[in-house]
């Protein structure tokens, strides 16, 4: 009775931790000079419905910072524009993102000189301030956006339920690494394609269609306790190659909401791509040691066996029905 106390527990932090219908994703700060004094930003801040994140950024004394225009509402976000100027150069000045430190989001700042250079600076909750570099390496850029991937594949709690949905329906270490493998083959194509410009479709339909996807692996599970072969019971990797390429553009819209330093496309694709796989990785092995431990015990109650499709079934039918309201 104690381990079937500590399986709802971990029902409930993996589907309730965020039961929100979006993750939130990196603030991004835009940089790009035009002239020698002058500078054009833009400010991207996170948003969940009419709740906006109260962080800004906050540059070095001697800049100047004037807003543009009114702030706009964008899928998820809210944009806002400025013009920074001032005398001096603005590598080696320092920049604080004022509330970062009340929050759990990271901020993405990419600066463009007028000399075609580009820099990349990630700032954290715990580090919000730092110092506006030169020219940024690959070091950077690599670094950077492995740790975006890692914290979009974290924070995308409708990813990971959907990826749990395999696993719990998927029996056999082979067939689950299998299946797994079909699901990152599949949204790598379509991330890759969107991001690069070759294939796109709108956010909101796709963000519903994730959603639903969910749904159907939800009554899949309960299909499969009672006996009934299903298509992803017995082809689990086609089930999750063909989902997989919708979720690959759910992917490519947190990477296009940041973007990608012009001088480093393929790098920053790929290690975003990387961190999405050890992110994903990660989940996967601690899952599979929970079911490991479950299975100790050999017989459970009917209801007990389907908490788990119920709960994931539940959270991904609201956000369906949220996604969808959000059309209109």
């Amino acid at each position: 009775m104690k381990l079937f106390k500590h399986i709802i527990i971990v029902c409930i932090f993996l589907i309730s931790g965020n039961v929100v219908a979006h993750e939130i994703r990196p603030a991004y700060l835009q940089i790009i000079q035009t002239d020698h004094e002058n500078y054009e930003v833009l400010w991207r801040v996170p948003a969940m419905g009419t709740m906006i994140l109260q962080i800004y950024p906050e540059f070095d004394p001697s800049f100047t910072l004037t807003e543009t225009g009114i702030p706009k509402p964008v899928y998820a976000s809210v944009i806002n524009r400025f013009t920074l100027s001032g005398p001096n150069e603005l590598a080696g000045t320092y920049l604080n993102i004022v509330n970062l430190n009340k929050t759990m989001v990271d901020v993405l700042v990419t600066i463009t000189y007028l000399n075609g250079e580009e820099s990349t600076l990630m700032l954290q909750p715990d580090s919000p301030s730092g110092l506006l570099p030169g020219k940024t390496g690959k070091g950077q850029v690599i670094q950077t956006y492995t740790r975006l991937g890692i914290e979009h594949i974290w924070l995308g709690i409708d990813h990971l339920l959907f990826v749990l949905a395999l696993i719990i329906i998927t029996k056999g270490f082979r067939k689950i690494v299998k299946t797994i493998t079909a699901f990152t083959l599949a949204h790598s194509i379509t991330l890759s394609l969107a991001v690069l410009g070759y294939a796109d479709l709108p956010a909101p339909p796709v963000e519903a269609m994730i959603a639903l996807s969910i749904v159907f692996l939800a009554s899949e599970i309960l299909k499969i306790d009672q006996g009934k072969p299903t298509l992803t019971s017995e082809k689990p990797w086609l089930v999750a190659f063909s989902f997989g390429l919708l979720h690959g553009f759910g992917f490519a819209g947190a990477l296009s909401d940041i973007g990608l330093p012009s001088t480093e496309i393929p790098l920053a694709l790929a290690f975003f791509n990387i961190g999405v796989e050890i992110g994903q990785i990660l989940f996967v092995i601690l899952i599979i040691g929970i079911l490991r431990l479950i299975s100790l015990k050999k017989e459970w109650p009917t209801f007990a066996r389907k908490i788990p499709a119920y709960a994931i079934g539940t959270v991904a039918a609201f956000w369906t029905i949220e996604r969808v309201i959000g059309f209109f």
